[in-house]
């Protein structure tokens, strides 16, 4: 900046700044510098410095600043460091180069556990087909291996193995081979759709399927099938997802009884359902088959009647009608004179104090019903009973009890045994056996336990 471009105020102005930083300096001497530098304020002060460097204090006297002479080679050399490191300056930028945004390639899912499986297919719970030969054999997940110490891995094993499924009594096969095995030995298809994400699905292999009389209830009624990979496999061909479709559900796990016949879904559970409710709820599936129960339902059908028939007919079939009664009349009317003897009335009862007596005659010395036992369930045997009034109760005895205990239980329990005589049945799929008082059998014996009897007035 020249020093004709400037007003004597502005130079007065600058003259003080450079006073205000070179403290004890002139004011001759500030004017000599920034005359040095053009009235460059800041290159002026870096001019006096740079002349200071080689002795004496800034707040020096005058007599320590360099001559006149030097001040212009000084404000030359100066001008020509400060463009030198301004030129460092940009070189340092241009080598300091940000390193380029790494490129990341990815795939949008609509949802999160797909994506989980499409990145880590080894890692997936479930796989799309399953080998139930090789479940069972493959002691891995649900089973410790043996003869392996005991560590925190095989602790986790024996855990894994209180959900195991329920394979002693899974049908192995599809859900198509499953319908037909159960339709050919007439039973009912007991079908039970699981989500590995729920933990309902896990309770069901834990504390129902795996309950020894749930068991056995379904192994000797039922043909059972089930499908954990539900919702685990997205894939719209698996069976699960078949089933799930056809028959509308949407809440796991679920539990269906189906008529293998027609395909029909007869009953369902969702949720978790404990052993003694799904006892109590399949009793009416044990009582027939799904072929007895058609047949039930063919005889139900209104067959059709005569009222295809001509008018001329009604008309000839009501005169006839008209006729009979009135000779029907006229012969009561006649026995009536003849009859000269008067029923009396308390002849029925007679009767039936009389048969009274003969039932309480015949009926045998029931053995005493001891109280029911409660306590380990490997001693004990569970029978339900369906009484003729229509009530269904459950009885535990222990295994080494006579049978003959469940005429005493059905006797206490029906107000009209002490005078009338009943029967117990045990009914089948597609039959009923009856069962012998006589018998010498215990309940072990017997094979009576997780069954139905059916109690009848003879």
């Amino acid at each position: 900046m020249e020093a004709g471009m400037l007003s004597a105020t502005d130079q007065q102005s600058m003259v003080s700044s450079f006073l205000e930083i070179a403290v004890g300096q002139s004011a001759e001497t500030a004017r000599q510098f920034l005359q040095a530098t053009s009235w460059k304020l800041e290159e002026a002060i870096q001019l006096f410095y740079i002349g200071n460097e080689g002795g004496g204090t800034v707040g020096g006297s005058s007599s320590q600043i360099p001559a006149a002479e030097n001040i212009e080679a000084l404000a030359e050399q100066t001008s020509r460091m400060i463009r030198l490191s301004e030129a460092e300056r940009n070189v340092v930028d241009e080598d300091e180069v940000r390193a380029p945004i790494p490129v990341i390639r990815g795939t949008l899912y609509d949802d999160a556990l797909l994506a989980s499986r499409m990145r880590h297919p080894e890692s997936s719970s479930v796989p799309g087909l399953r080998n139930f030969d090789e479940e069972i054999k493959r002691p891995g997940v649900w089973e410790p291996e043996q003869g392996v110490a005991s560590t925190a891995e095989n602790s986790r094993d024996n855990l894994a193995s209180l959900y195991r499924p329920p394979y002693h009594i899974m049908f192995q096969g599809s859900f198509e081979k499953a319908k037909g095995t159960a339709s050919s030995q007439d039973k009912w298809l007991l079908v039970n759709l699981q989500s590995n994400t729920e933990f309902s699905s896990h309770k069901l292999n834990r504390d129902t399927w795996s309950n020894e009389a749930v068991s056995q209830t379904i192994s000797t009624n039922f043909v059972f099938w089930q499908d954990p990979s539900l919702l685990a496999v997205y894939d719209e061909t698996t069976e699960g997802q078949k089933v799930c479709t056809y028959y509308k559900l949407s809440i796991m796990p679920v539990i269906l009884v189906i008529d293998p016949i027609t395909g029909q879904k007869m009953r369902s559970w969702v949720g978790m359902v404990e052993p003694e409710r799904l006892l109590e709820d399949l009793l009416t599936f044990m009582d027939s088959g799904p072929k007895d129960h058609h047949v039930t339902l063919s005889h139900k059908r209104p067959r059709e009647s005569s009222s295809a028939q001509p008018q001329k007919t009604k008309v000839a079939d009501k005169s006839n009608e008209y006729e009979e009664v009135a000779r029907a009349l006229a012969a009561s009317m006649e026995s009536i004179k003849e009859t000269s003897e008067v029923i009396p009335k308390d002849k029925h009862v007679n009767l039936t104090e009389e048969d009274e007596k003969t039932c309480l005659e015949n009926k045998p010395d029931y053995p005493p019903l001891p109280e029911e036992p409660k306590g380990d369930k490997s001693l004990l045997c569970t029978v339900g009973f369906r009484l003729p009034d229509g009530r269904r109760v459950r009885r535990s005895f222990l295994r080494t009890d006579p049978v003959q205990l469940l005429w005493s239980f059905c006797c206490s329990q029906l107000k009209e045994a002490e005078t009338r005589p009943f029967r117990l049945a045990q009914p089948i799929p597609g039959a009923s056996k009856s069962l012998d008082y006589d018998t010498e059998m215990t309940f072990g014996e017997s094979g009576l336990a997780s069954s139905m009897i059916s109690v009848t007035w003879e």
